[in-house]
């Protein structure tokens, strides 16, 4: 046999030796890999799990606001006007909001002064109010004709570049006015809170009416507020409502987490058995600390 044909044995216990160490140092780095690995799906899972019990004192603040609004003794009943209310529940803090759905802006029922008056009381100019406010009546109406102070029917969608017309249906959910013509997505945040599609009427309530809408119905928000809370020498103005309510819940737990439940519901018994309220739209998530 040759020389080159030769390995002495040192150097084969050398290179053994070499291909163990890589052996450990490729187990070490894939142990490593799993230990971390497990470690972060710990951790997500418990955020996961924190997270999952705030977002249910969440909802115990949404139904424990059910049970106050239809209290029997008007002393201890939460009004469904807007107003906030302070709870504690497992040793966390809750903040819930009512309101009856009559006292918003019914965008299937309301004309379009109603809903000029709305846009202009939350800054919107009056002519360019009066435009969108025809407008939106005109997205649901079923004829083809803009309304007298202004509006938009097809040919204005078509003029604008946009893909569709007039609906000339009602309209399915809030977030729909989006798609009239004219209302930005900034304008819609502006006015949502005071639109409903629950309400079934074309003049809003004002003893469930936030500020907004009290103006565009020609009241003074001041005065009527005042009024409700009974700070001008006459008792609050109570009620429960239609039983139909936009409910924001907002919990905090002591170590800081936060979660908020913003959602509307109609009194009474659910699709399922023992169920206290049917959902109409729900939206939840988590805020940060």
């Amino acid at each position: 046999m040759s020389r080159a044909g030769l390995v002495a044995p040192g150097a084969q216990r050398g290179v053994a030796l070499l291909l163990v160490v890589w052996l450990i140092a490729l187990l070490t780095a894939l142990i490593g890999a799993f230990a971390i690995s497990a470690r972060v799906e710990s951790l997500q899972g418990r955020v996961l799990a924190q997270g999952s019990v705030v977002q249910q004192i969440a909802r115990a603040g949404l139904e424990y606001a059910l049970q106050r609004v239809a209290d029997p003794d008007p002393g201890s009943r939460w009004t469904p006007d807007g107003r906030p209310y302070a709870w504690q529940y497992a040793g966390s803090q809750v903040q819930v909001q009512l309101v009856d759905e009559s006292g918003k802006v019914d965008l299937n029922q309301a004309d379009a002064q109603i809903l000029s008056s709305l846009l202009r009381a939350v800054g919107v100019e009056a002519a360019q109010a009066q435009q969108l406010a025809g407008a939106a009546v005109d997205w649901r109406d079923s004829d083809a004709l803009s309304q007298v102070a202004g509006g938009a029917e097809d040919p204005d969608y078509a003029a604008a570049g946009l893909p569709y017309g007039a609906k000339d249906a009602p309209y399915e959910s809030v977030a729909e006015v989006e798609q009239v013509l004219g209302w930005t997505p900034q304008l819609y945040a502006r006015v949502r809170a005071y639109l409903t599609i629950y309400a079934g009427r074309g003049r809003p309530d004002p003893r469930y009416a936030q500020a907004p809408v009290l103006t565009a119905l020609g009241l003074d928000p001041g005065l009527v507020l005042a009024q409700r809370q009974g700070s001008i020498g006459q008792p609050a103005l109570v009620g429960q409502g239609t039983g139909t309510y936009s409910i924001q819940s907002r919990a905090r737990t002591p170590d800081g987490r936060q979660a908020v439940l913003r959602a509307v519901v109609r009194a009474g018994g659910g699709p399922t058995p023992g169920s206290m309220y049917t959902t109409l739209r729900w939206e939840e998530g988590w805020e940060p600390r």
